[in-house]
């Protein structure tokens, strides 16, 4: 029977409300690890006084560096407990889509109730059963055991110019109306593109797809991330 007792003592210390603060840190942190309570407040729809007060909190257990009037910085250690949770999320939606048959669009609010679920042996046997995977079903990297996580070079396709191929890699948006978009235009992970045809006006995007074309609106085209 498969023990899903707590393994930390650390992660039984680490509340829901700290773990969704902890997700919008590694969501909005920027490339030198900073972000500032304002940012974050946004992010999260949270008043700033709540805000400034969690920060505190996270100064004193290491996870940020905090200084009044100056942008947060994340430590290492912060950063690690954001991969950690952002993790279990990835882990689930991989796992709601793979083994439960869900599709791409329906596993986000599922994956938000069970990422707070505290056992990582629960979560390390759902990697072992879906082979250790690499992305989720969106094309997100999913940290690995010690929050280490691969990086992409990806470009939104807002950027791709006429008669340029590529590759859809991954979304920045897990939004089940916006998913739904592209389901129903066949646009899926690995799927090839070629642009066809930019719109000076609105910038909306014509692009190849499966032999038929498909237009696509600038608000699409700067969720969708492509390789080459």
């Amino acid at each position: 029977m498969l023990d899903l007792s707590l393994k930390s003592s650390n992660m039984l210390r680490i509340t829901l409300t700290e773990e969704n603060y902890l997700k919008a840190l590694f969501h909005v942190v920027d490339k030198e690890k900073k972000v500032t309570i304002n940012e974050l407040s946004k992010f999260l729809n949270v008043k700033m006084p709540s805000v400034n007060n969690m920060m505190k909190k996270f100064a004193e257990k290491g996870w940020v560096i905090y200084e009044t009037y100056k942008p947060l910085i994340v430590t290492e250690k912060g950063r690690r407990e954001a991969a950690l949770v952002v993790r279990k999320h990835r882990l689930t939606e991989m796992f709601l889509v793979q083994k439960m048959n869900f599709g791409w669009e329906n596993v986000h609010e599922i994956a938000e109730q069970l990422e707070h679920v505290h056992s990582q042996i629960f979560f390390d046997k759902m990697d072992e059963i879906l082979n250790y995977p690499k992305f989720d079903p969106h094309g997100e990297p999913i940290p690995d055991k010690d929050g280490n996580i691969i990086a992409q070079d990806l470009q939104k396709l807002s950027n791709c110019e006429v008669d340029e191929q590529v590759i859809f890699a991954s979304v920045t948006l897990s939004d089940d109306a916006f998913l739904n978009y592209l389901t129903e235009r066949k646009l899926l992970l690995n799927t090839k593109i070629k642009i066809v045809k930019i719109e000076n006006f609105d910038k909306s995007v014509t692009v190849e797809v499966h032999g038929k074309h498909e237009v696509l609106s600038r608000k699409a085209t700067e969720k969708i991330l492509v390789k080459k």
